[in-house]
């Protein structure tokens, strides 16, 4: 049987074993949709490549702490997410560029979403009027809508209040709703 008909539990049973076979089809599986949770908090290409492959190769060390095979796509995504804002957090604090001047693909954000060509456009607007909001409610909404995380995991990433999270996210929903009724 080869290895592109194994379901993720058995992949997984064979990177623990060192398969390298398995950990590149597991990595083929997954690179996309980390690449692309990476690359929505830090906004640079370079680096959420870098975020991502750092991130398998973290998961792939640390897989015996992995309690159920199931769950490794969830797991690994929370790796690339705390990653990624380490990262982002890192950065910040010494570079103080505008986010008007940050590139952000947006064609990448959007990839996956199998809709017509007017629902992307919409989802394209979205995303762009996102773009124009303050960094941490951009960074709330992303996990919150985008990446799928509750209020918790959200307390938990970003190290804040369980009010302060729900806060932040109606604020920070509140402002891309008035911002979107601009442009519309």
């Amino acid at each position: 049987m080869t290895l592109t008909k194994l379901n993720i539990e058995q992949l997984i049973a064979l990177c623990m074993s060192g398969n390298q076979t398995a950990q590149l089809e597991v990595y083929n599986r997954y690179y996309k949709a980390m690449y692309n949770a990476s690359l929505r908090i830090v906004k640079d290409s370079f680096e959420a490549e870098d975020i991502m492959q750092d991130s398998f190769l973290l998961a792939f060390t640390k897989l015996e702490s992995l309690k159920d095979a199931k769950t490794f796509g969830p797991w690994l995504k929370r790796i690339v997410i705390n990653n990624s804002i380490y990262h982002y957090k890192k950065n910040s604090k010494y570079n103080n560029v505008p986010i008007d001047h940050v590139i952000y693909k947006v064609e990448d954000a959007t990839e996956g979403i199998d809709s017509s060509d007017f629902t992307n456009l919409k989802v394209k607007q979205v995303l762009e009027t996102m773009k124009t909001l303050k960094e941490n409610y951009q960074i709330c909404l992303t996990l919150h809508l985008i990446e799928g995380y509750d209020y918790d995991e959200i307390c938990d990433i970003l190290n804040i209040s369980q009010a302060n999270c729900r806060t932040m996210i109606s604020r920070a929903k509140d402002s891309l709703r008035q911002k979107l009724e601009l442009v519309v």
